[in-house]
């Protein structure tokens, strides 16, 4: 029986050793340390966007252990902690707020496993304490940096430093509505493994550079609301991986790239509000991936019939409003199945608009104001109450909508009814016909009038009244 205890002590001896064991391993992995040189140069780093006051005191037992700075990621590297994520601006509820002067500290550098920077309306303003990016030190980074963003940063001013282009590994460059100037720099070709470039919503000013034909990985490229100028460049042509291709809101001008053929992944091209002319170019019909064709507000010109439109046939938004597009709209948009919003407004559009249009089955936007579209609309009722204010025909001197519709709350805005078009016929045969002829034939023809038989019956009428009084005399 005391063997037995002791066994049974012995056994319970060695599971505390061992859950104590266990228990100290997890404290030492949670409370793994950080080297005081990256301690001390992310200190300095948030120091320089927050300001001096915050010494990181509350954080236990370091910015990666149990009470981490939000924002700030951690990967462990030959069992010391290292800074892999850096995330500056009010991101998270509980985020570091940025201080209201701010400075790039040359400790941001010295935090060599750095893959994602972000900085989030950090520096906001427009007067003063404005920054610049610097163009020194960035080399330090390029063996890991993959991710750099500045968004929202109205005091973010000065060009895109040129040393970006050392960035070798970076996939993802957002420099997204800040205060930016200045042309883009040729040394962005150099960054072969980028899959987004982002520079919306800045300053930009000069030509797009022919930077392309490297950055053939490129997934995303939104250049858009800038002040670029001159043409496209031809090497788009090159980017087959792109998904996503944003140049609108710019002054760019020319022909529609017949290299846009081989971008056969773009789903979405916005070339709107620019000075793009020259017509509808043939290889547009050829980007069978294409969801989203915003083409609007360029004075492209041409038939909008030469296009087999039918061919995108997986398009949910067209867009081609103020574009002086002429012809009539054609039969093959009825074609697009997936069709959410089709824009033709502001155009030279002749002909009718087809009942069909209705048979899209996504359709739930349709503007053709703006045209020369003539002839009754035969839509249902079903149609207008669907549309709402979501359909817009008006200012099409030459169409009406049938009289029916009056009685209904669905009337099309701005287009009139066609029962007010045949009584102005009518009203002007009467009064700029003949009018000499026309009332000499009622004159003619007394009987053909309805004052002649009103003259006819009371003179009968009056006869027998006279014939039965003097009956009445004799009695």
């Amino acid at each position: 029986m005391r063997n037995f205890k002791a066994f049974i002590q012995a056994i319970i001896g060695l599971f505390i050793i061992s859950m104590s064991a266990r228990c100290y391993g997890q404290v030492e992995l949670d409370a793994a340390p950080m080297k005081k040189a990256e301690r001390d140069a992310l200190y300095s780093t948030i120091q320089g966007f927050v300001g001096d006051w915050w010494n990181g005191s509350d954080l236990y037992p370091d910015p990666c252990g149990w009470t981490p700075i939000q924002g700030v990621s951690c990967d462990m590297f030959n069992g010391f902690w290292y800074v892999t994520v850096l995330n500056i601006g009010p991101i998270h509820e509980n985020s570091l707020s940025c201080g209201r002067i701010l400075e790039f500290r040359p400790h941001l550098f010295e935090l060599k496993h750095l893959k994602a920077i972000s900085f989030f309306k950090c520096f906001e303003s427009q007067q003063r304490h404005q920054v610049t990016i610097g163009n020194a030190n960035w080399e330090k980074l390029a063996g890991s940096l993959e991710s750099l963003e500045f968004r929202s940063n109205t005091g973010l001013i000065g060009k895109i430093p040129s040393s970006f282009g050392v960035l070798k590994n970076l996939q993802s460059l957002v420099l997204l509505e800040n205060g930016l100037t200045g042309e883009i720099p040729p040394d962005i070709g150099n960054l072969n493994t980028l899959k987004r470039l982002v520079l919306a919503g800045n300053y930009f000013t000069g030509h797009i550079p022919d930077i392309f034909s490297a950055l053939v990985e490129l997934l995303i490229l939104d250049l858009s609301r800038n002040s670029l100028s001159g043409t496209l460049p031809l090497t788009l042509g090159r980017l087959t991986s792109l998904l996503k291709l944003d140049v609108s809101h710019n002054n760019l001008q020319g022909n529609l790239l017949k290299e846009f053929a081989y971008l056969k992944n773009l789903t979405l091209m916005d070339l709107r509000n620019n000075r793009f002319s020259g017509g509808l170019t043939l290889s547009i019909q050829e980007m069978y991936s294409l969801e989203e064709l915003v083409l609007s507000n360029n004075a492209i010109g041409g038939d909008i019939r030469s296009i087999k439109w039918q061919n995108l046939h997986n398009l949910v938004i067209l867009d081609l409003s103020n574009m002086e597009l002429a012809g009539e709209i054609p039969e093959s948009v009825l074609e697009l199945k997936r069709l959410r919003f089709l824009g033709l407004s502001d155009n030279n559009l002749t002909g009718k608009l087809s009942p069909k249009l209705s048979t899209l089955p996504c359709l739930s936007a349709l503007y053709v104001s703006g045209n020369n579209l003539a002839g009754e609309l035969k839509f249902s009722m079903e149609f207008y109450g669907k549309m709402g204010t979501r359909f817009g025909a008006w200012n099409n001197p030459s169409l009406c909508y049938p009289v029916e519709v009056m009685s209904t709350s669905h009337l099309p805005f701005g287009v009139k009814p066609c029962q007010e078009e045949i009584k102005l016929q009518e009203s002007n045969t009467i009064f700029y016909g003949d009018v000499n002829k026309t009332f000499h034939s009622i004159s003619i023809i007394p009987s053909s009038g309805f004052m002649s038989h009103a003259s006819y019956g009371f003179c009968w009428t009056f006869l027998f009244i006279m014939v039965l009084l003097n009956s009445y005399v004799d009695l």
